[in-house]
């Protein structure tokens, strides 16, 4: 398998691989790497190149962050272009929040089908279900605040527009607050990750970072 931690430390620092000196080594490297694809069915080939994502139990975890950021940036660029009167940054900000609406819908659908699937006890499902409801509100928040954006051609402007931005601000903590629950749930209760066995508790213990 090609070692990337190899070809990084070359890439920084000019170390030399384990197969030979400077470029030749790393390229050296790299051909046994693909080599070694060749040989794998396409499941396995998906799972060496895509280590991380082959390893989840559900999708969700991969697509949860496009909504997250989509509706940041939508937020923060209608914001700052209603206070300064640029509608052509309220434009940028109407593609961010379908983009937005879209991962939505498709983050909620991933969600329910984990927490189907997913090992977890009481004290844990509380907080899902919290987190499912949260997610829920956001998706329907930013269909109607897209539906609304379509309507009025992105012009929108007066009373209606104060209310529009609140509804935003509304979203954007919404969005916060799921997703600080669904840290909770990974980090304090580790709700889908795979529990580290006694080996690896040994390699962490005995793992230091020199700089």
């Amino acid at each position: 398998m090609f070692d990337t931690n190899n070809y990084l430390s070359f890439a920084v620092h000019g170390a030399q691989g384990k197969h030979g000196g400077g470029v030749a080594g790393t390229v050296e490297q790299l051909l046994a790497f693909l080599e070694n694809l060749t040989t794998k069915s396409p499941t396995d080939i998906f799972a060496t190149i895509m280590p991380g994502i082959s390893a989840m139990a559900n999708i969700h975890p991969l697509v949860v962050h496009f909504p997250i950021a989509l509706f940041s940036f939508f937020v923060l660029i209608d914001l700052a272009g209603s206070l300064f009167g640029k509608q052509s940054w309220r434009q940028a900000a109407s593609w961010f929040l379908y983009l937005g609406t879209i991962m939505a819908a498709a983050t909620v659908a991933a969600g329910l089908a984990a927490a189907a699937s997913v090992p977890h006890g009481d004290n844990v499902h509380a907080i899902m279900e919290r987190h499912k409801h949260l997610g829920i509100s956001i998706l329907i928040l930013s269909s109607v605040l897209s539906l609304w954006r379509l309507l009025s051609r992105g012009v929108i402007k007066g009373g209606a527009n104060v209310l529009y931005l609140i509804i935003a601000v509304i979203l954007g903590l919404l969005v916060v607050f799921t997703a600080d629950l669904g840290g909770l749930m990974v980090y304090k209760y580790g709700v889908a990750v795979e529990a580290v066995n006694s080996s690896m508790l040994d390699f962490f213990h005995d793992h230091q970072h020199s700089h």
